[in-house]
Formats: structure tokens, sequence, C-alpha cells
């Protein structure tokens, strides 16, 4: 497969003229995942409030945030293996598991965002609420929404560590 830049675009038929023909893949921007967090917050806020009308919230266990926590571990183990290998040792990644790498990166670090956005929302919906769980809920809301931001954290290691240098040698 050719990749030069006289490649014909597929939906013109004409050379570097497409619609990303400038365009590189280029970092996560962090306001992207911001975002992302903002809009679970609220979502995550809304639960609370819909969830009370309907019947009893639902409660948070240890296991969603040690779910998070172990994603955020696999990313960081997968992260210090892809440094290691593309900056340190100078070996070059098949194509394949580069771009999986950074597929993982890019959905883990938007759903990292929503789902820790999530949790931070519906622990701060029972700040001040006289219920008996609520502090329950808060805790570990609150935990699984940090255990979302540090699967954030992890996702752009991980797709930092998957950047190569502009100038690298193709041998």
């Amino acid at each position: 497969m050719y990749d030069g830049p006289d490649e014909p675009d597929r939906d013109t038929g004409r050379a570097g003229d497409g619609p990303g023909a400038d365009r590189g893949l280029g970092p996560t921007p962090p306001h992207v995942p911001a975002i992302w967090a903002v809009v679970g917050f609220a979502l995550g806020w809304l639960v609370h409030s819909v969830t009370e009308r309907w019947g009893t919230p639902p409660l948070v266990s240890w296991a969603q945030p040690l779910a998070l926590l172990l994603v955020a571990a696999i990313l960081a183990g997968t992260a210090w293996s892809t440094h290691r290998a593309v900056h340190v040792r100078r070996e070059r990644l098949a194509p394949h598991r580069a771009v999986n790498r950074l597929v993982l990166a890019r959905a883990c670090a938007l759903v990292g965002g929503l789902v820790g956005g999530g949790y931070l929302g519906y622990a701060a919906s029972w700040v001040g609420d006289p219920s008996e769980l609520a502090d329950e809920r808060i805790l570990r809301s609150g935990l699984a929404g940090l255990a979302g931001v540090l699967v954030v954290v992890t996702s752009l290691l991980l797709e930092r560590a998957c950047r190569v240098r502009s100038g690298a040698d193709d041998n």
C-alpha cells in the first residue's frame, strides 16, 4: 500500500486535495475528555434526582471504583511497555499494534471522562442529603470518579507513548 503524497484521494480520485489531505492524526486535546466529563457530571447529577422520584437511587459498590482502577492499571502498564519499546529501545511497533493502542487510548480517554464525570456528579448530588446511605454513596462514587480521572490520565499517557518523532528513520 502506498502512503505517499501523490496517492489519489478515495472520494475525488485526485492526489493530495481530499478533505483530510494536510491533516495528520494529532493528540487528543485535553478539552475533549473535559467536555465529556462535564456531560457525565450533569448526567450523574440527574441520575440521583430521576431515580429518587421513581424509587430507590442506585448504590455504588466497591466493584465500580475497583474496575476503573483495574482499567487504569492496564492502561498504565500498556503505556509503560509502549514507551519502553518505542522510545527507549527504539523498536518499531507493527502498524496494527500501534493503531490498536492508539484507538484504545482515545476510547478510554473519552469514556473515562464521561464515566468519571458521571460518578463525580452522582457523588456531588448527595452532598447535604440527609439520607442514611448518602455518605456511602458520596465516598464510593467519589472514588469511582477519581478512578475515572485516572483512566483519562493513563490513556493520555498511552497515547503519548504511541507518538514517534517526526524525523524517525524508516529502517
